[in-house]
């Protein structure tokens, strides 16, 4: 199966070595994002500020790959302080609608940056 390249500039640029997605098939990975401003590439500040950042990078990758929000089969959360568990709840309702996609949220110690929340998705297109 041939695989295709995503990539957008209104997203954050890779930090390392990767895409910001991956298309193969009818399936998109996206990779994980933090909530870096794709013009800066500074960290904005705060629990609800940065989840909003993830989720609005994670929104302009999906674009570039053609596809929205509405065909995540899954995400995957990844929190430094689980306390803030609730916010990015909050925040996620604001990006999905029911049905909702599957989803792991995970404590982690760490996150690129000091960041402290990343989530990555999987999307399958119809």
């Amino acid at each position: 199966m041939a695989r295709s390249i995503i990539s957008t500039p209104s997203a954050p640029a890779a930090i390392g070595p990767y895409s910001q997605a991956v298309k193969v098939g009818n399936q998109v990975f996206l990779s994980g994002q933090i909530g870096l401003d794709p013009v800066s590439m500074e960290l904005v500040e705060g629990i609800e500020a940065q989840a909003v950042r993830v989720f609005e990078n994670l929104k302009a990758v999906a674009e570039a790959a053609g596809t929205s929000f509405a065909e995540v089969a899954k995400i995957t959360i990844y929190l430094t302080d689980l306390a803030n568990f609730g916010v990015v709840n909050e925040v996620m309702t604001r990006y999905f609608a029911e049905p909702y996609p599957a989803r792991a949220t995970v404590g982690v110690r760490e996150l690129p940056r000091g960041a402290l929340v990343e989530a990555d998705l999987t999307i399958v297109l119809d």
